[in-house]
């Protein structure tokens, strides 16, 4: 599979073929200093070209928060192949609860391809057959 890149600063590290895993590291394109509590979106200097009926799911690294003090405010980033225009810079929505200071080419995210779903068609039924677990965050009573 072939994905399409520019990169929008040549000192960031270029993606190839030293990812382990199946997911793709992201760095920070630029120097941050966050006071506590602020937000922003820290650049990671790339626009991307998905290929057709795929979609970017991207996350924090599993580091992020220990040595940069910053946490992802959506948990989840979803790009769709249609973020692919020459301005479409992925970012990294950011908040820092005690301030950070994060370094242009620092690993803050990543993300992996994950082949977007069929359409779904909804049908409204008065009640479903299956037995209930329990509630919300349930996995049942042992």
């Amino acid at each position: 599979m072939e994905i399409k890149i520019k990169y929008h600063d040549e000192d960031i590290a270029k993606m190839g073929l030293e990812q382990h895993g199946d997911w793709i590291d992201l760095r920070a394109a630029e120097d941050v200093t966050m006071n506590p509590g602020e937000f922003r979106i820290i650049s990671l200097g790339v626009s991307m070209k998905l290929p057709a009926g795929y979609e970017a799911h991207l996350a924090p690294r599993s580091s992020t928060y220990k040595k940069l003090g910053i946490l992802m405010t959506n948990s989840v980033g979803v790009i769709d192949e249609l973020y692919c225009g020459e301005n479409d810079v992925w970012g990294f929505a950011a908040y820092s609860p005690n301030g950070s200071e994060i370094h242009k080419g620092d690993r803050i995210a990543q993300f992996r391809l994950v082949e977007k779903m069929d359409m779904v068609d909804f049908i409204r039924v008065d009640h479903l057959e299956d037995p209930s677990r329990g509630g919300f965050g349930s996995t049942g009573v042992k």
